[in-house]
């Protein structure tokens, strides 16, 4: 099992390194191809559109192929697809690329979340922020690979043509030891597409509501600092290294505070943290106070997508993938909207009341955390408190 866990980390590491990479080279696309601010937004918009039409399909690839084989398969497509938006002529064939690219990630999404569950139901204790925490170290390392390209003069292409068959081998490679727990023969097939269920949307809820603090902080963090505060461009981009910094810490250390007080009580502390930074961001004239307060917010919402992905997981019956899938959807949705939202009432109004508007859902997280209570019997089977009324520090299942 512990073969396993680190197996599953190392994908999730790989699939956040093509993240950050990818983000790294888009000056580089826009300055290639002479596209206006407008061209490059729907340009990325595709890298949505592609994730969430693919994703419910990957339970049907698992399905078929089996959890490891599919897995394998899904981290080759990811990581080839980022060599195709460098090599792409025009705004057309740029969308195409990374509707492809978006594809992938997608696909591979779902599938090193579904390993996830499956890691930590037999690993007997919370692992799902770790994992996500190796994500966020893959993308931050990603983008730092990337940032000494860019700073090297390395076009992107050759670049990608680098990065792409490293980090697909090292994916490829690590599924070799990940678990490969087939459904039951007499299991239907999943579908390829399904309307989510009530429970489904209720936990898809919350996790809209923190990529939606996500995708906000990280895209306007930088430009917050420069309109409202008056910050150097130094100090604001110090904004999103922060915010980075504290959600990867975070999430490594997200599976003690989730074993030892449950995920409501996790999340309920992590939406009021979230909900003070926001404040902190919406009062801020002077840029430490709004560094800080990305910060805050970067730690509150860091746990909520890894345990809205295991409530689904633990909840999805016999096709956890599906669930999984629809959860993600709706995380994806968020993080496409809230950059434009927050742009659209900064423009009506002022960038502190748009990020009000991050603070309210942010505070969402609170009320709403009750939906990822584990049920006795699962939450025993996970090794966490069913209730969050419990005891901290009362334990269930085997310690791996």
């Amino acid at each position: 099992m512990r073969r396993a866990r680190v197996a599953v980390a190392v994908v999730f590491a790989a699939h956040g390194a093509v993240s950050g990479t990818f983000a790294t080279r888009i000056p580089w696309l826009r300055e290639h191809l002479g596209l206006s601010t407008g061209a490059l937004g729907l340009a990325l918009v595709c890298v949505t559109l592609g994730a969430s039409a693919a994703m419910p399909l990957a339970a049907r690839v698992a399905h078929r192929h089996g959890p490891r084989r599919a897995l394998r398969l899904l981290s080759l497509l990811c990581c080839a697809g980022l060599l195709l938006p460098p090599l792409m002529p025009g705004l057309g064939t740029l969308c195409a690329g990374l509707f492809v690219l978006g594809c992938g990630l997608g696909l591979m999404d779902v599938a090193m979340n579904a390993h996830g569950v499956q890691v930590e139901e037999r690993y007997g204790r919370s692992v799902m922020s770790g994992l996500h925490g190796m994500w966020s170290v893959g993308a931050l390392l990603g983008g730092a690979g990337g940032a000494v390209a860019a700073h090297a003069g390395l076009p992107a292409p050759a670049h990608a043509a680098l990065a792409a068959p490293f980090l697909g081998l090292l994916a490829a490679v690590a599924c070799r030891w990940t678990l490969d727990v087939r459904a039951e023969v007499t299991a239907a097939e999943p579908p390829r597409f399904a309307l989510p269920s009530r429970g489904v949307l209720a936990v898809g809820a919350i996790g809209f509501c923190a990529v939606f603090a996500e995708g906000a902080s990280m895209d306007w963090s930088g430009i917050y600092l420069r309109d409202v505060t008056g910050a150097e461009p130094g100090l604001a981009a110090a904004a999103y290294t922060a915010f980075a910094c504290t959600m990867a810490a975070a999430r490594l250390a997200g599976d003690a505070a989730v074993r030892r007080f449950g995920a409501v009580r996790t999340v309920r502390a992590g939406g009021v943290l979230a909900t003070a930074g926001g404040v902190l961001v919406v009062s801020a004239r002077v840029p430490v106070a709004a560094v800080a307060g990305y910060a805050l917010i970067g730690v509150g919402i860091a746990v909520v997508v890894p345990l809205c992905f295991a409530a689904a997981g633990r909840g999805g019956g016999s096709a956890p993938g599906q669930a999984i899938a629809g959860v993600a959807t709706l995380a994806y949705a968020s993080g496409l909207a809230a950059p434009a939202a927050v742009g659209w009432i900064a423009e009506a109004t002022s960038l502190p009341v748009s990020f009000a508007v991050v603070t309210a859902l942010a505070s969402g997280l609170v009320l709403g955390a009750g939906v990822l209570r584990a049920p006795a019997r699962e939450a025993a089977a996970a090794g966490v408190p069913d209730r969050a009324g419990q005891e901290a520090g009362q334990r269930g299942g085997r310690t791996g």
